[in-house]
């Protein structure tokens, strides 16, 4: 079977995953916020405090990405780091007063964002999506 280049799923994903982003970019370019970024802010609005290592784990980014990021953050006043009492290696991100304002911004925009990409998708399409994904990114992983 020969497959042309619209024929194959990778390229689907990632030519939706640009859309998203660049999407996504739009909305949070105002804030002075990159989409990477907002992740770690999410967490962060999520649960204040984790450690840098949980993030990673959490978006399935390298120790230094996370460092990286966790530092821009930190220069525009978003979040603090501090190193943990019990084991100096770790960091711990806290959100400033800057950053917990920004979510009350940030947040209504991300479930924007949220529904209209599942936009016409019923719950149990969601579902599906989701599990087939799992899937995919498994099948990926196990030759890495």
């Amino acid at each position: 079977m020969n497959l042309t280049f619209q024929d194959y799923i990778s390229i689907k994903i990632h030519k939706t995953d640009l859309v998203l982003t660049n999407f996504i970019k739009l909305k949070l370019e105002p804030f002075n916020l990159a989409p990477e970024q907002n992740l770690i802010m999410m967490l962060l609005w999520e649960k204040d405090g984790l450690t840098q290592n949980h993030i990673g784990e959490k978006l399935d980014k390298d120790k230094t990405n996370i460092a990286r990021m966790a530092s821009s953050l930190e220069k525009k006043g978003f979040i603090k780091r501090s190193h943990c009492l019990d084991d100096r290696r770790s960091v711990k991100l806290y959100l400033t007063p800057c950053g917990e304002k920004l979510g009350e911004e940030i947040k209504p925009l991300i479930e924007e964002f949220n529904e209209v990409v599942c936009k016409g998708f019923s719950n149990e399409e969601l579902i599906e999506l989701e599990r087939l994904l799992l899937k995919m990114k498994k099948n990926v992983q196990i030759h890495l």
